[in-house]
């Protein structure tokens, strides 16, 4: 008798309390290859396989914690029109 894996799956909804990113922002990663990708139940029911989703979260939490994930610098918020923030020194 093969064994047989259960898939776990999760829905939009459930998606954005696992992974705090906007819907553009996944729906791009996955174009790109970079996030794993949905799938459709029914015509009008769209999943994520949870097991996948969770290895790409720790993929990037291990990416992460060897600095293989660039960050962006932080703005300078003095060169911001809308409430520029003073400089201490001048």
């Amino acid at each position: 008798m093969a064994s047989r894996r259960v898939v776990r799956t999760v829905r939009r909804s459930q998606l954005r309390e696992i992974v705090p990113l906007s819907d553009t922002t996944v729906y791009e990663m996955e174009q790109r290859g970079e996030f794993p990708r949905r799938f459709n139940l029914t015509a009008r029911c769209v999943v994520w396989d949870l097991a996948e989703v969770e290895a790409w979260i720790e993929e990037r939490r291990n990416a992460s914690s060897v600095g293989k994930i660039k960050t962006k610098p932080a703005p300078d918020v003095r060169l911001r029109k809308a409430r520029p923030v003073k400089s201490d020194q001048g």
